[in-house]
């Protein structure tokens, strides 16, 4: 039989600890080792989760094979190069880092050390994504709402770079043509930067995407709708459902969406392992990240100067 696959997780906030949580648990894996320089933290975890605390990035380095990444943006570049240059593979949470320079920096020695660099986007592995994406023919306009409470994190980023790139990663995958326009609004409310956001995007394909981000709403939601020339998708990433509609002569015929449900976390660190393993590339590498976290910068821009 053969050992199970060590992996280590850096930086044990909300999301980190969830990482180290479903290593532990992932079948074919062991959660070998965390580190924080919050070292209480990072006992507290590897106590509950069976792991050992590594006192420096350098012993996490010998203890993991394969490491999430869960830190403060600014730091994504600094911690990732670490890892990636000790020939570690790496999954960096969302987004890959703080700007295009650090981004692409971060892709080019993972090629150059062959490693793996898997970026969180998590909606990815939403198992709605997997049904939007078969029945994805020629998307004609996609209409996207994702909003939240003000989660009293992330607050060195805008929504933009705290929500909206999750949209516009998934937008650049399903529409898979040039940006030829970007308009964009946006407005701070508790924090200095934006905090409710909309972007317009047209695309050389003639697809245009609208995007509306919050993260001061009193509800959530997690809706996407892709229209099509005969048929239309409305999917729930929160609900795991969905809806097809389509026309049948001068009726509008509707269908639920089967979908299997499951935890996208699970999904994304069980490929992320599977990736590591095999040498295999990952559903969203650096490259994909980039490309959002570039177009994420260029929103952001646009609010910043009015649109």
């Amino acid at each position: 039989m053969s050992e199970p696959y060590r992996a280590g997780v850096v930086g044990v906030g909300a999301i980190g600890r969830n990482h180290a949580r479903i290593y532990s648990e992932l079948e074919g894996c062991e959660l070998a080792a965390v580190f924080d320089t919050d070292a209480a933290a990072a006992a507290e975890v590897a106590g509950q989760y069976g792991a050992e605390v590594a006192g420096s990035l350098a012993e996490l380095c010998e203890m993991a094979d394969a490491v999430s990444v869960s830190t403060p943006t600014v730091t994504h570049r600094e911690v990732g190069e670490a890892l990636l240059g000790a020939g570690k593979h790496v999954l960096v949470e969302k987004p890959i880092a703080a700007n295009a320079e650090d981004a692409r920096a971060l892709v080019e020695l993972a090629a150059e050390r062959n490693c793996i660099l898997q970026v969180g986007h998590i909606e990815r592995f939403n198992p709605v994504m997997s049904e939007l994406e078969k029945r994805l023919d020629d998307p004609r306009f996609i209409e996207v709402h994702r909003l939240s409470p003000f989660p009293n994190r992330s607050t060195d980023i805008g929504v933009v770079l705290d929500l909206m790139i999750h949209d516009l990663e998934i937008v650049l995958h399903l529409v898979k043509s040039e940006v030829e326009s970007v308009d964009a609004v946006g407005v701070p409310v508790l924090t200095a930067r934006e905090d409710i956001a909309n972007a317009r995007i047209r695309f050389a394909s003639g697809c245009v995407a609208n995007i509306t981000s919050s993260r001061i709403s009193p509800e959530k939601m997690r809706k996407l709708r892709v229209f099509q020339g005969d048929s239309y998708l409305s999917l729930d990433y929160g609900a795991q459902e969905g809806e097809l509609y389509w026309k049948e002569g001068m009726e509008i015929k509707r269908a639920p969406v089967p979908v299997e449900k499951g935890e996208p976390l699970k999904r994304e660190l069980g490929a992320f392992i599977e990736c590591a393993k095999a040498g295999r590339q990952p559903a969203v590498s650096g490259r994909e990240a980039t490309a959002a976290l570039e177009l994420a910068i260029e929103v952001t821009r646009l609010i910043g100067h009015g649109g």
